[in-house]
């Protein structure tokens, strides 16, 4: 059965039906807290029914920093679709963000002066619970020893940064660019195999931009770990994203003037690129409110309400 962990600044917490359960521990990191558990099934098997209730206390993200944040490029077919590309010749791709970047479930994202082009992307965030050295080779039977538990997660992208200097991890990993959270919920088993039956969900302004299940998903946690792990370790605590489903502001041009930018030098075709983006109302802007949650109601698993207001320019020109 999945438990529920929250974290605000004066400890950690179990969360039921609302209300929270102090667990008792001395650990100060999310991966000291995954190496003993007993205190959180303690916390958890004996819910207090006069605890703290959720909407009374300030959440931090439960994946504590410094930590390992990788994160899937282009991971589902939808979100492939999006961008141009055919999900059958997609290649596992990663990337590196900034531990920096991690702030909590109901923190304001705060858009840069420079950045006119921010976007959103739910995502599944995989908390890893021990370390998985180079070359390890992870199966679906191997999940529950080497996941601790998921997380609701965004990958704010400025897009501008992106796309303009092909620079992935500036434009990912500015203070605030990765919501974690409320919770990080413990899984069994039995629930890590039914991962494909989590929907994500993220609206902006009450409007529903994202709405996916785990099963269009390209490559699985499995396969994405093994791939990782070809080259990067990993320890208890930090954290993978594994992708986004369609429905982001940023979308591939048509193939027409897919065909008439590749002819132009970068600087001509990203300076055109972004001037017709400048119209498209769907990228972010100073006030915006965007909720994300994921949920599977066959097995009432909820990773809880992630809601973040942006705080910053929506300047939105061309470059």
């Amino acid at each position: 059965m999945s438990t529920n962990v929250a974290r605000t600044g004066d400890g950690w917490w179990t969360e039921h039906d609302g209300r929270l359960t102090r667990i008792t521990t001395d650990a100060t990191t999310t991966a000291d807290l995954l190496a003993d558990r007993s205190p959180i099934e303690k916390a958890a098997g004996t819910p207090d029914p006069d605890g703290p209730r959720l909407q009374d206390v300030s959440l931090l993200s439960p994946v504590t920093v410094p930590a390992r944040v990788v994160a899937q490029m282009v991971n589902y077919r939808s979100h492939a679709h999006d961008s141009g590309f055919d999900p059958r010749s997609v290649l596992p791709t990663f990337f590196r963000k900034a531990s920096g970047s991690v702030c909590g479930p109901n923190d304001a994202i705060r858009c840069p002066d420079h950045v006119g082009f921010l976007d959103y992307e739910i995502e599944l965030g995989l908390v890893i619970g021990r370390r998985i050295d180079v070359g390890t080779v992870v199966t679906d039977d191997d999940l529950t020893d080497v996941v601790a538990g998921i997380a609701v997660t965004n990958d704010v992208s400025a897009r501008d940064i992106q796309l303009t200097r092909t620079q992935f991890y500036e434009a990912k990993s500015y203070p605030t660019f990765t919501p974690v959270g409320p919770y990080l919920t413990l899984l069994d088993g039995d629930e890590l195999a039914t991962l494909e039956r989590l929907r994500l969900t993220l609206s902006v302004n009450g409007e529903i931009r994202q709405d996916s299940t785990v099963a269009d998903m390209i490559v699985k946690p499995a396969r994405a770990l093994t791939l990782l792990a070809r080259f990067q370790a990993l320890d208890a605590g930090d954290l993978l994203l594994t992708g986004t489903p369609g429905g982001t502001a940023l979308k591939a041009p048509g193939p027409i003037l897919e065909k008439i930018g590749a002819l132009l030098p970068p600087a001509v075709k990203w300076k055109a690129f972004f001037k017709r983006q400048a119209d498209n109302p769907h990228y972010l802007k100073d006030g915006d409110v965007i909720a994300a949650t994921i949920t599977d109601p066959l097995t009432g698993i909820d990773l809880g309400r992630q809601t973040n207001i942006v705080r910053g320019p929506a300047r939105r020109t061309a470059l």
